[in-house]
């Protein structure tokens, strides 16, 4: 049996948040589509959150379980984000055909790049 748990929680904003805890594997995948589908079928929140946070690795049947979620909650009405993935996890998922703009990496993940002035430049540029 997997040891993997999943958390489901309501956001003060009214999200619906699902948070998974362990490796996500074959040993769970019933259960963890079946949350989803529940969710975006009968639920139906505004947005669906998935917080990948406590996720090291997500078998080849769970990242096409969130794959197939992104068309049936599009076909709900229901915005749907996976938050907090690692960046192997994230290339894993949009190859899998999650669209990129439904992830949003960790904080230590560059997929921004922020370009920063120096100093001497920043300066150089306020004295017009």
């Amino acid at each position: 049996m997997s040891n993997t748990a999943v958390d489901v929680r309501t956001d003060h904003d009214g999200s619906i948040v699902v948070q998974p805890h362990g490796a996500m594997d074959l040993d769970c995948a019933v259960h963890f589509r079946q949350i989803l589908v529940h969710t975006v079928r009968r639920v139906r929140p505004l947005r669906l959150i998935l917080d990948l946070t406590d996720v090291p690795d997500m078998d080849p049947i769970n990242l096409g379980t969130l794959a197939a979620l992104c068309d049936l909650a599009d076909d709900h009405q229901v915005a749907v984000f996976m938050e907090h993935s690692s960046a192997t996890m994230a290339t894993q998922l949009t190859a899998a055909g999650v669209p990129p703009q439904r992830l949003r990496p960790r904080p230590s993940h560059p997929l921004v790049t922020v370009r920063s002035e120096t100093p001497a430049a920043a300066s150089m540029s306020n004295r017009s």
